[in-house]
C-alpha cells in the first residue's frame, strides 16, 4: 500500500493513513470485515432466490451444507491467497445473513493494520471477480427496515495500559470518553451507517451510545475474556461499518482513548 500524496508532497483528502498519529506499536487492532457476496446477475447475494428471499436469518451463521452456506469457495481462495500474501488474517466465518461472510485481520500497529484490511479488501474483490461475484461492502445492503443483519468491521482495540494494568476503571474511562465524542467516531465510521445502526440486529442506534460486558446490542462491547481476566485485554467499537477506512477508525480511536486515559 502508498500513502497517497498531493503534488507539493503533503497527504491528499483521500490519504486515511496520515490522519494516524501513532507510529508505535502500542496500539493493537483487530478487525472483523462482513461483507455480503453479490451475484452482478441476479442483484441480490447468492442463496437468495431470483424474486424474495430466502428463509429467515438463523441457520447461516458459522453453517455448513449448501443449503445455508453460499460461495464457500470464494471465500477459501481468498483466505489462501492473503495468508500467502503474509496478511495476519485469523479467521473466516458465515455471517447472520445468507451470502454474508467476514474475515478477521490483527496487527500489532494501527498503520499495519489499515494496510493488512485495505490489501486483503482488494485480494476478496478480485478473488470474488473469477467467480463472477461482486462484493457489496455496502453497511445495509438488503434495506434498512427488512429483517436482515447489516455488515460491519467491528473494531477491537488496545494498548499497554489496557493490557497490563487491570483495573476496570481504565476501561471505564475510556468507554464513559468515547461517550463524550460521539460525532468524532460516527463521521469516519462509514458512509449509509444510519441504515444499520438502528437499535435492531445487535446494534446501538447511531445517536445514542452504551457499552456493557458481553453486550452486542451495545456501542462498546467489553469483551467477558477481558474481564475474566482480571480487566486486562481490549475493548470492541460495534458501530463500525463495513465500508468504512480502517485507518481513520483507528485514528479516532486511539485520539479518543488517549484522552480518557488522561482524564
Amino acid at each position: 500500500m502508498t500513502e497517497v500524496l498531493n503534488a507539493d508532497g503533503t497527504p491528499h483528502e483521500s490519504n486515511g493513513r496520515a490522519t494516524i498519529d501513532d507510529d508505535d506499536d502500542d496500539f493493537w487492532f483487530g478487525f472483523e470485515q462482513e461483507y455480503f457476496l453479490w451475484d452482478v446477475k441476479t442483484n441480490a447475494p447468492p442463496g437468495f432466490p431470483a424474486n424474495g428471499y430466502p428463509g429467515p436469518q438463523g441457520p447461516y451463521y458459522c453453517s455448513v451444507g449448501a443449503f445455508n452456506a453460499h460461495g464457500r469457495e470464494v471465500i477459501e481462495d481468498h483466505m489462501d491467497l492473503c495468508l500467502e500474501a503474509g496478511i495476519n488474517l485469523e479467521g473466516i466465518n458465515a455471517e447472520v445473513a445468507a451470502g454474508q461472510w467476514e474475515f478477521q485481520v490483527f496487527a500489532k500497529g494501527a498503520k499495519r493494520a489499515g494496510d493488512e484490511t485495505w490489501v486483503a479488501r482488494y485480494l476478496l474483490e478480485r478473488t470474488a471477480e473469477k467467480y463472477g461475484l461482486a462484493i457489496n461492502w455496502e453497511p445495509k445492503p438488503l434495506g434498512k427496515d427488512l429483517d436482515w443483519n447489516g455488515s460491519g468491521m467491528h473494531a477491537n482495540f488496545s494498548n499497554a495500559v489496557m493490557r497490563e494494568v487491570g483495573d476496570e476503571t481504565i476501561f471505564t474511562k475510556i468507554c464513559e470518553e468515547f461517550g463524550k465524542n460521539i460525532e468524532r467516531h460516527i463521521s469516519v465510521y462509514g458512509a449509509n451507517n444510519d441504515q444499520r445502526l438502528t437499535g435492531l440486529h445487535e446494534t446501538q442506534s447511531i445517536d445514542q451510545f452504551s457499552y456493557g460486558v458481553s453486550d452486542r446490542g451495545a456501542s462498546i462491547r467489553i469483551p467477558i475474556g477481558t474481564v475474566e481476566d482480571g480487566w486486562k485485554g481490549r475493548l470492541e467499537d460495534r458501530r463500525t461499518a463495513s465500508n468504512a477506512d480502517p485507518y481513520k477508525v483507528a485514528a479516532a480511536i486511539i485520539k479518543t482513548t488517549k484522552e480518557g486515559l488522561a482524564s
